[in-house]
């Protein structure tokens, strides 16, 4: 599945945010680093603080959309067709 990616409002960053449980247009940005952020004194690693923030996931749940080519005229329907059955 292909997360949406939205901006993080901390760092800008574009961030994938997977959806929320009970809300089809909120969505919680993933953990991610800050930029230019290193590791703390004992080792660990240091998370943007806009990491794990709720957010509108743009376009939720669309359907599916066909392009279908309007220049072909539609089928007769007098015309004579063959069924089998």
């Amino acid at each position: 599945m292909k997360l949406p990616r939205v901006e993080c409002q901390t760092c800008g960053r574009g961030i994938a945010a997977g959806p929320v449980s009970g809300s089809l247009s909120k969505g919680r940005i993933c953990r991610h680093d800050a930029p230019g952020a290193r590791r703390d004194s004992d080792g660990s690693l240091v998370s943007c603080p806009g990491s794990l923030a709720i957010v509108d996931i743009p376009v939720p749940s669309q359907q599916l959309e066909f392009d279908v080519d309007e220049s072909q005229p539609e089928a007769d329907e007098t015309a004579p067709a063959l069924f089998m059955i």
